[in-house]
């Protein structure tokens, strides 16, 4: 597995996880920006431009947030 997809996983998991909070893509955002390397996010910000395939919804909302960040 390449390390855009193993991060797509993870990703995809943590927002499963938060699934079930009203804040959930707050809580994905915050997440991200506090336990993952810039490296990483960055990674996952261009995945998504792209085209992003197998990013969950609330993956993407996240990401399109850390762009404004």
């Amino acid at each position: 597995m390449s390390e855009i997809e193993q991060l797509v996983k993870m990703a995809n998991q943590i927002a499963d996880n938060f699934s079930f909070h009203d804040d959930a893509v707050d809580r994905l955002t915050d997440h991200l920006q506090r336990f993952w390397a810039p490296s990483m996010r960055q990674m996952l910000v261009e995945f998504h431009h792209a085209g992003g395939g197998g990013l969950k919804p609330p993956v993407v909302a996240a990401v399109q947030r850390l762009e404004h960040n």
